[in-house]
């Protein structure tokens, strides 16, 4: 018997994967990450980046449409409906985060609950969480054929290389294509793969997550009508492999054998609690921790005491930003997040708005931060710390570090505050019975006959929100 090519055992394992092979735990993690990617989504429809998409987006017209989160009266062709919903949750950089590094969701549920609007035929929930858990199994095996991918990124934005991908084996699940189209689906993808870190901490990024559901999608729909690429562009350094500086790619085990096992199972994800970076999670818990210690010696906290501020952070370019103008790039600066949980004694979604952001007292607290980077300090989220040291002009010294956040995957969020997350979130776009019912669809998701119902939860909106936002930040 010939040894599939690795592509080729890609494709014969999406194809071949099904609904008994989820486990429990698999069904428990991932319907957290779906619960957590709806909340951040709908939250993310009140930013600037989601309303200049949605106003492009409105440009193309399609017979089949698909509903926008959050807007009860639009509706867009799936292709930018999973566009502009993708944008969202990435918009605040506030979704989940894999390791190694991605952000694994956004780029997938998106797409499905845009496809499965227009097909003939309702999805049940079932079929929706098989396809969502094929979509983050792929991500999950790329990002392993690499150390590099380990790391914080240097080069490419993550979800922007195996987020597409990602979609279109997602995708090419729920459109139930053959084992040859779902590996031709993956090549067309890998052509739309790879966004560039110099757009991180600009309105472009959250762009890089809308068109991974986006191009995904569009790569899962050419290979159903016979679009063909290279069957085997994840066997080639330069096929997936130009995205990686030590490729090395390895096939997929038999979906029905003993030897496979979802990754899921094994690798939890991070659930964000401020809408920011993920590193920035460490420094903000070190810096309240080093906060606290002062006010217990000194009774209060007072900007005039602080002499210096130093941060010890692993090394990354491009969330070492000392001064911010734009929220994007204070969702990247460990400065930023630092000096904004030591002023308030929190970092709130409000903390980057542009009238915190310009604060004069933050302005102050910025000049005296000095940055370090210890030898040491990996700039990997699974080994990497930050620690905050407060210097006053009393020459007292208060430190603290944080080895690991609340919402690492090594420290889970509970299901409870998940759901306060959650909850406070839609809130803000929709009304009670929509919230309360999203929550009801995604917690009984393997139960529900057909997963349309999850989508008109997802368009009740309160009169509140529609006024407010349906023409602002445009």
């Amino acid at each position: 018997m010939l040894r599939k090519g690795i592509t080729e055992s890609f494709g014969a394992a999406i194809h071949a994967l099904n609904t008994t092979q989820l486990t429990d735990g698999v069904i428990k993690r991932s319907k957290r990450m779906m619960l957590d990617t709806l909340g951040v989504g709908l939250l993310g429809t009140r930013t600037a980046v989601f309303n200049k998409a949605l106003k492009y987006s409105q440009l193309f017209m399609s017979e089949k449409r698909s509903s926008v989160w959050g807007k009860s009266d639009i509706s867009l062709p799936p292709d930018y409906a999973a566009f502009v919903n993708g944008i969202a949750v990435h918009s605040m950089d506030f979704d989940d985060t894999w390791h190694p590094a991605t952000h694994p969701s956004g780029a997938v549920l998106p797409t499905l609950l845009a496809l499965a609007e227009t097909l003939p035929s309702q999805t049940s929930g079932l079929d929706l969480l098989l396809a969502f858990n094929v979509g983050i199994e792929v991500q999950g095996r790329l990002m392993r054929f690499s150390k590099e991918a380990y790391n914080i990124p240097e080069r490419f934005h993550p979800p922007s290389v195996v987020g597409v991908m990602g979609s279109a084996a997602a995708s090419a699940k729920l459109l139930g294509l053959s084992p040859a189209q779902c590996s031709h689906a993956l090549a067309i993808a890998a052509s739309s793969a790879g966004a560039p870190l110099a757009n991180a901490a600009t309105q472009t990024k959250p762009l890089h997550i809308g068109n991974a559901a986006r191009r995904g999608l569009e790569a899962a729909q050419l290979a159903k009508m016979g679009l063909e690429g290279n069957p085997d562009i994840l066997d080639l350094s330069r096929g997936f492999g130009v995205y990686y500086k030590d490729y090395s790619p390895s096939a997929m085990a038999d979906s029905t054998s003993s030897d496979f096992k979802w990754i899921l199972e094994d690798q939890d994800v991070a659930f964000k609690r401020i809408p920011a970076h993920l590193g920035m999670h460490w420094v903000v818990d070190a810096a309240l921790a080093a906060r606290a210690k002062l006010e217990d010696t000194a009774g209060n906290f007072d900007l005039s005491q602080i002499r210096h501020v130093t941060l010890r952070v692993p090394p990354s370019k491009y969330v070492d930003c000392p001064l911010p103008a734009s929220e994007h790039q204070a969702r990247h600066s460990f400065q930023f997040n630092a000096c904004s949980a030591l002023l308030d004694n929190k970092v709130t979604v409000s903390s980057f708005s542009e009238a915190q952001i310009n604060r004069q007292a933050l302005k102050e607290l910025l000049s005296k931060v000095k940055v370090e980077t210890p030898e040491g300090n990996q700039p990997s989220f699974d080994k990497m710390y930050c620690e905050v040291e407060l210097q006053t002009y009393q020459g007292k010294s208060y430190v603290a570090r944080c080895d690991t956040f609340y919402g690492h995957w090594r420290k889970p969020l509970s299901q409870e505050d998940l759901l306060e997350k959650f909850s406070v979130h839609a809130s803000s776009v929709l009304c009670t019975e929509g919230v309360e019912g999203v929550i009801d669809v995604i917690g009984n998701i393997e139960r529900v006959k057909e997963c349309s119902v999850l989508g008109s939860y997802l368009r009740m909106t309160s009169n509140q929100h529609e006024q407010l936002y349906s023409s602002k930040n445009l």
